[in-house]
């Protein structure tokens, strides 16, 4: 990151936002440094004549990456933090920047900085409860509250805060926290959503209510029991079938427009947040497939290297496997990777009708 020049050479680096600059990080230059974007300055003796010493070498062992060293008294240079900003005030306008932006840079490594006392904003969270070792007991809302000041700004953010510093028995599903493995499925506010993409409400004269997904078994808690759902999407064949080895023996090729019919239906994550909203699949799910599995379905049969179209069209063929869709949309409407397993089933029906 840093290259040492020649003591008739000055090096700088600028630290932050330059508008002049394509790139909105760190940013290199030759030459005499400006006076309103220059943050840091690294390079010869000469080049930090200007600066107080002190700083000066602060700053070059803090961005060449040299550990803190301690001093005769046994304390860290770079846990110094009064030394350091008393440097930097002594200093004219020009560092200005500087104050503002090496502290806050040094700050990530770990030194103590002031932080300004903020008015607590708590927000209300009730939260569906129900423990299976105390079958006697009905479920209940369990009323929590967070400070939102440390709190991050997903629901799932607050689920973990309360879990670690309120109350360890609470249970819920959780896995990569950005949207991809579909394990923090549950109704937030009457939608159904994963919690690691739901933004909380700041609004703190209103609760935030969770519950599991609506009309399936619990495990326990804000956690479904999703094994008859994932049966029937075992039930979909949900693999590529051939009758030929391709012909390197390693890939079955196809043209970028049959791949491009897949967009939209394989980014399904199979969080069920779509079937557990259907109506439909409330009241027929022993027979009825739902949104999720029949965008499924459709992926498959539209796939140009799978051979097995025929046979998926014979076992959607039936009164209650389809057609029990009756165009509702509230599938498409809480799905929260933005696909639409309605069209995919609309598009079912009439690969079936033309068949």
């Amino acid at each position: 990151m840093v290259s040492w020049e020649t003591p008739s050479t000055v090096t700088y680096i600028a630290i932050g936002t330059n508008r002049s600059q394509k790139s909105p990080h760190t940013t290199r230059k030759t030459g005499s440094p400006p006076s309103r974007t220059l943050h840091a300055l690294v390079g010869s003796e000469k080049a930090f004549g200007w600066m107080p010493l002190r700083l000066s070498e602060l700053l070059r062992e803090y961005i060449s990456g040299v550990p803190p060293r301690t001093s005769t008294d046994g304390t860290s240079k770079f846990l110094c933090y009064k030394e350091f900003s008393s440097i930097i005030l002594q200093t004219t306008d020009m560092y200005g920047l500087l104050r503002r932006n090496v502290i806050g840079l040094v700050s990530k490594r770990g030194l103590a900085t002031e932080s300004k006392a903020l008015t607590p904003r708590l927000k209300t969270f009730k939260i569906y409860r129900w423990n299976p070792d105390t079958p006697a007991e009905k479920p209940r809302l369990q009323e929590y509250k967070v400070d939102l000041n440390e709190c991050g700004p997903m629901v799932l953010d607050a689920l973990i805060k309360i879990k670690n510093e309120q109350d360890p028995t609470l249970t819920f599903r959780r896995s990569c926290r950005e949207g991809i493995c579909g394990s923090c499925a549950m109704n937030i506010g009457g939608r159904n959503t994963l919690a690691c993409l739901c933004r909380i409400d700041e609004n703190t004269s209103k609760q935030s209510k969770i519950y599991p997904l609506p009309h399936m078994y619990i495990v326990k808690d804000l956690v479904p029991d999703l094994t008859h759902f994932y049966k029937q999407y075992k039930s979909i064949q949900p693999y590529l079938q051939r009758s030929k080895v391709p012909e390197d023996g390693k890939e079955n090729l196809q043209s970028i427009e049959d791949r491009k019919k897949l967009d939209g239906l394989y980014e399904c994550i199979l969080c069920a947040c779509c079937s557990t909203s259907c109506p439909s699949y409330w009241w027929n799910q022993e027979q009825y497939l739902g949104p999720a599995v029949l965008m499924q379905a459709f992926r498959w049969l539209i796939d140009s290297r799978d051979e097995a179209s025929r046979m998926r069209k014979e076992m959607l063929q039936n009164s209650m496997s389809l057609y029990r869709c009756h165009t509702i949309m509230n599938c498409t409407r809480t799905c929260p990777k933005g696909l639409n397993p309605g069209k995919a089933i609309a598009e079912i029906k009439k690969a079936l009708a033309t068949d």
